[in-house]
């Protein structure tokens, strides 16, 4: 909450027609009380709700991308406004954290964004095929003619010559295999992914040389420049192995359970054209913060991998907040429409420009009018900084620390 404004603590008091915001105000499984705080008009219930603890969630979520949210908060939502067999929805589902913890508990997956890699990295963990059929397509793969030559020859900053001729020979040849008029091959559509998160990294489970984590990629430019500063060069690595590996514990945990209706596709949040009216049970979501993540630049290797084309991407990149806010207007006049009378949206949008701008009061100014009740804003305070060491960044001294999540149900 912001120094300065109207703030006021809540008496002790029960609102026994809302069993959601009962168990947010007696919450209590991790040993704190819920604080309850209502400033400038809106009601903010402050806690630990979901675990800070690292890798607790299924084996299939650890895929990396900037700027997403852990499995256990959908999960939150999920376990509180769902039934198996909802449908549960993300517009702008990154690496699919929403849609894959839908169906994890049975519920229908919905997910769609305006970057095509999104759907990439989430589709195959809905399906994922046996660990011997991903050997097996490996086997077949043309990974060692050494007649392949290099799509880039500027990749040699960071993977060894043998290892980039493995790349590019697997990517023409999964490019190859794609055909658009049919549904991806699902043993190639999880070959690609696995791929993906596996390009850059620091740890010999990556293809690359020492680079920054696996989720975004340096520049050539500030590769070289890494490599000069730790004396490093690229080492071989062996590319099937490396993939192997990482569906082996991506598997770990298991498949979802089957469930029909899953879909997955490329839109503009506010543009959902794919579902049709009052379909959806429970969004739960987070678009892109003001000026904080340039995901078209973070991703260009992995588009390059995949073959998408960046510059054709309309990705929201917004640092005036008038725009924001319009941006998020229009998001949610499409969620009245695709949100059934009664269902909920969960809207997370963290904290930006150490804590001066608080998205939260954006959102709940651009829902007005809308066939929307605000419910609250709930702050779920972490123990620990979600930034990583990797920035110099200590825990619980500087850092993004909670997550601001904006609850709303659907008026019938």
């Amino acid at each position: 909450m912001s120094r300065g404004s109207n703030r006021l603590m809540l008496p002790e008091r029960r609102r026994p027609n809302d069993a959601f915001l009962e168990d947010l105000r007696a919450f209590d499984q991790f040993g704190a009380p819920t604080q309850v705080v209502v400033e400038d008009g809106v009601t903010y219930y402050v806690n630990e709700f979901w675990t800070a603890g690292q890798r607790q969630g299924h084996s299939l979520h650890e895929v990396s991308y900037r700027a997403c949210f852990k499995p256990q908060l959908p999960a939150f939502f999920i376990d509180r406004f769902t039934q198996p067999g909802d449908s549960v929805c993300d517009p702008f589902m990154g690496r699919g954290t929403t849609p894959l913890q839908a169906a994890l508990q049975g519920r229908r997956a919905f997910g769609s964004d305006a970057n095509p890699l999104s759907v990439l990295l989430a589709r195959p963990r809905l399906r994922p095929p046996s660990l011997e059929a991903i050997a097996a397509r490996l086997a077949e793969a043309p990974l060692t003619d050494e007649a392949t030559e290099f799509d880039r020859d500027d990749l040699l900053a960071f993977y060894h010559p043998d290892t980039l001729r493995q790349i590019c020979a697997l990517r023409a040849w999964l490019i190859s295999r794609a055909h658009p008029d049919e549904a991806p091959d699902p043993v190639d559509d999880w070959i690609r992914m696995v791929a993906l998160n596996r390009l850059t990294g620091h740890s010999p489970g990556f293809f690359s040389v020492y680079t920054l984590p696996p989720n975004q990629a340096v520049t050539v430019k500030a590769q070289l420049k890494i490599n000069e500063r730790r004396s490093q060069s690229p080492p071989p690595r062996d590319v099937a192995a490396i993939i192997l590996k990482k569906s082996r514990a991506l598997l770990a945990d298991g498949a979802p359970p089957p469930v029909s209706g899953a879909r997955l596709t490329v839109a503009d949040a506010a543009r959902l054209v794919h579902l049709g009216d009052a379909s959806v049970d429970l969004v739960v979501t987070s678009p892109p913060f003001l000026d904080v993540v340039n995901y078209r630049a973070d991703n260009w290797l992995r588009n390059w991998f995949a073959g998408v084309d960046a510059e054709k991407i309309d990705i929201s990149q917004l640092r005036d907040i008038g725009a924001w806010t319009r941006m998020t207007r229009a998001v949610f006049e499409e969620l009245a429409r695709v949100v059934r009378p009664g269902g909920h949206v969960a809207y997370e949008v963290g904290e930006v420009r150490r804590g001066g701008v608080l998205l939260e009061r954006l959102v709940w100014k651009a829902m007005e009018g809308l066939p929307f009740e605000r419910m609250c804003v709930m702050i779920n305070r972490q123990r620990f900084t979600k930034t990583s060491n990797c920035w110099g960044v200590a825990n619980n001294a500087k850092g993004v620390n909670s997550n601001r999540v904006v609850i709303a149900r659907r008026l019938k």
